[in-house]
């Protein structure tokens, strides 16, 4: 018989799905037998599949040890890299300023060194994070953004973290302000600009459309022009919904595309720039406004996180930021 203690990470989940994920060894039909058969309970007592776990419950296991058996460990994280930009820490998140061309989360063409990787392989070697010792838990990340646009993302340390944090996203109390560069300057210079957005999936391209069409999804773009220099101007955008390539699909819309994208923007512009390959896009600010209980985040409420230097940023003069 072998004991297993929940833990903050493990609470809330169902029995069945807990253990599924503890125990991959153990067949579903099995799980479900042993349940039924009281060789899996719950502080001495009978479970039923769909119990609700909560912290401090023991979990007797009257289960062969060869369902307990797991492979030797190999972490796929411990070859990511080490570099990370961390502008805030503590014992709940991590506030990141993700570099330009390093991806959120693995795709088909990298899987190691991505920004989840870094945050995982740099928990685990500050012993903030043992692979086995949580039995379900691991750091996420609370938003994303593209591989080709840096800027600040969220890491949940926790599973109550990662609940509250993906809420306040949901509820707009995380307000998230991002840098770009465009060519020409938006008239009038400060507003809120709204469409409707449809993603063609096979191309991985977005298009903006003044009317409702079936498929396509409300966006709301609130910007203002900071500086305007050479045919450029710098804008500072606030995103109240964020869909896939929104700032960069909008502006061109509107005849003003981010300097340097080769996607939505006008590459003989570009050329005019000097051949720029890097959009001119950084999220570079976010402002945490709780209006509701935040738990253990509450401390994260009023507080404000920005990049200090934004790299295209220097070719407007006298911005100051």
């Amino acid at each position: 018989m072998k004991q297993l203690t929940i833990g903050k990470n493990d609470a809330g989940q169902r029995l069945d799905k807990f253990l599924q994920k503890n125990l991959p060894n153990l067949p579903q039909s099995l799980l479900y037998k042993y349940i039924r058969k009281k060789r899996i309970k719950v502080n001495g007592k009978r479970a039923e599949i769909s119990t609700r776990l909560s912290v401090g419950d023991v979990l007797d296991l009257y289960i062969n040890d060869e369902f307990f058996e797991k492979p030797e460990p190999t972490y796929d994280f411990l070859h990511a890299g080490t570099n990370l930009h961390i502008l805030f820490e503590d014992e709940n998140v991590l506030v990141l300023d993700k570099p330009v061309g390093l991806l959120a989360h693995p795709d088909d063409r990298e899987y190691v060194d991505t920004l989840i990787g870094r945050v995982k392989r740099y928990l685990y070697e500050k012993g903030e994070y043992d692979p086995d010792a949580e039995q379900s838990f691991t750091p996420a990340l609370v938003n994303r953004i593209d591989r080709n646009t840096g800027g600040i993302v969220l890491a949940a340390k926790t599973a109550e973290a990662l609940r509250v944090l993906n809420q306040k996203m949901k509820d707009r109390e995380i307000h998230k302000f991002y840098l770009c560069a465009v060519h020409g300057t938006p008239n009038p210079e400060k507003g809120l600009l709204k469409g409707y957005l449809w993603k063609d999936e096979k191309k991985n391209r977005v298009y903006v459309y003044k009317d409702y069409r079936p498929g396509a999804k409300t966006i709301e773009t609130k910007y203002r022009v900071l500086k305007s220099a050479e045919n450029m101007s710098l804008v500072e955008v606030e995103l109240l919904t964020g869909r896939t390539h929104q700032i960069r699909a909008h502006f061109a819309s509107i005849g003003c595309p981010l300097v340097g994208d080769g996607k939505y923007g006008n590459n003989q512009n570009n050329r005019k720039q000097g051949g720029r390959r890097k959009q001119f896009l950084y999220s570079y600010k976010t402002v945490f406004d709780f209006t509701t209980d935040a738990g253990a985040l509450e401390g994260l409420n009023g507080m404000t996180f920005e990049v200090p230097n934004v790299w295209f940023a220097e070719q407007f003069p006298h911005y100051n930021g």
